[in-house]
């Protein structure tokens, strides 16, 4: 019996240090350079190998390992590392996972490395980006790529309904929704996607409403809640689907539904998909109530709190974030850059459709910076299916969802 406890014992410490080589960051190779190990989320992990590649062709001493991690397994596999303190040495955070990991005190402080990193300073990035950067007094991020929303839509379909240009106003992309959907059974004004947690919150922005913190979150305000009653008029009055039937590039093909919002990955998809809407299709900024803004996504790049290879890694991040960098990655991955700098290349400002996105990211909200804030917006998903299908009234709605934040915060 002893012996078996003893070979158990063997091969629960052999399994341990397996795990634990499998989580932490890079050491040193067997050729004597510096070994950096990065965790990258989805299709960006894939091609992010090759991109490594080109960086140590530049840095000889510094060996890259890149791991693509599937996002459906990202978050569990972060928290992992959190626990056990064996994380990367650079990761990958989409902007809404930055405040719960920046909490839990596992991204490092890139405050101290910016006189060495200037591209790093806050200035070098659209002001919806900044925010998702920092983190109490820290920046505990640099931003990859980023992303925001515009609108999407049917040139042809909206010059017979009257419209020579996108509507530019809530009232104009009403009025456009509604001749849009008189054409006809099964044809639809604009299409909103109801699993989107962000586009409730875009509309708020466009009418006033600030999220001022945990202790003023304002979801029962005027502002928050006329926004809800705007969003809510789509489908109650027929001019968006509440069910989600066919995929949107073919429904947008073939014209039921001729307006939604999305962001910069569908141009390609567009294109891919459906090349018989060549000169057919656009794209403009969100339209206005108070303000036209739109929200700001994407990734950043952290370094893990207690990574053993800090210069290695900034070196890296500050590789990425090169203008040329950004620009070679925007060819691969179909990612928009994040520096403003970038923006002023042909590629981008040229662009009859790139160059919109453009002008968008001049006026973006990240999502409201709190560790809580996924646990919140699952909520508010809920809220919005009560009212949109169900039909529950807005004001209670908006008052208990207003309640159950409050809760989760405390």
């Amino acid at each position: 019996m002893r012996k078996k406890s003893w070979t158990l014992l063997l091969v629960a410490m052999i399994a341990l240090s397996t795990v634990l080589a499998a989580c932490g960051g890079g050491g040193d190779s067997k050729d004597g350079k510096k070994e950096i190990t990065v965790w990258a989320m989805g299709e960006e992990g894939k091609k992010l190998k090759e991109m490594a590649s080109k960086f140590e062709e530049e840095n000889k001493d510094i060996t890259v390992k890149v791991q693509a991690i599937p996002w459906g397994n990202a978050h569990d596999k972060l928290l992992t590392a959190v626990a056990s303190g064996n994380g990367p040495d650079v990761l990958q955070l989409g902007t809404t996972w930055v405040p719960e990991f920046a909490d839990a005190g596992a991204l490092l402080d890139l405050k101290p490395y910016l006189k060495d990193y200037p591209e790093f300073k806050p200035e070098n990035f659209f002001e919806g980006s900044v925010t998702s950067m920092k983190y109490d007094d820290k920046i505990v991020g640099v931003p990859w790529y980023i992303d925001t929303r515009v609108l999407y839509y049917r040139t042809d379909l909206l010059k017979e309904a009257g419209y020579d240009k996108a509507p530019a106003t809530w009232d104009e992309l009403k009025d456009a929704a509604e001749k849009l959907n008189a054409r006809g059974d099964d044809m639809y004004g604009l299409d909103i996607d109801r699993n989107d947690q962000i586009t409730p919150f875009i509309f708020a922005w466009q009418n006033g409403y600030e999220f001022e913190g945990k202790d003023k979150m304002n979801f029962d305000s005027p502002e928050f809640k006329g926004a809800i009653e705007y969003y809510a008029s789509y489908f109650k009055e027929g001019l968006s689907p509440t069910a989600e039937g066919i995929d949107i590039v073919q429904a947008f093909k073939s014209g039921s539904k001729p307006m939604f919002f999305s962001g910069p990955w569908m141009i390609n998809i567009i294109n891919d998909q459906a090349p018989d809407l060549k000169d057919k299709w656009a794209v403009a900024v969100m339209p206005k109530k108070e303000t036209n803004t739109s929200s700001m996504g994407g990734s950043n790049l952290s370094i893990f709190h207690n990574s053993e290879h800090v210069d290695e890694s900034l070196k890296f991040i500050s590789y990425m974030n090169e203008v040329d960098t950004q620009m070679e990655w925007l060819e691969m991955s179909n990612t928009l850059p994040s520096r403003t700098e970038a923006w002023e290349e042909p590629k981008l400002k040229e662009d009859p459709l790139l160059s919109v996105f453009g002008k968008q990211l001049e006026n973006t909200k990240a999502s409201p910076q709190i560790k809580e804030f996924e646990k919140i917006a699952q909520e508010f998903l809920s809220s919005i299916e009560r009212i949109t299908v169900g039909g529950a009234d807005i004001d209670k709605e908006l008052e208990q969802f207003n309640k159950k934040a409050n809760d989760i915060v405390e």
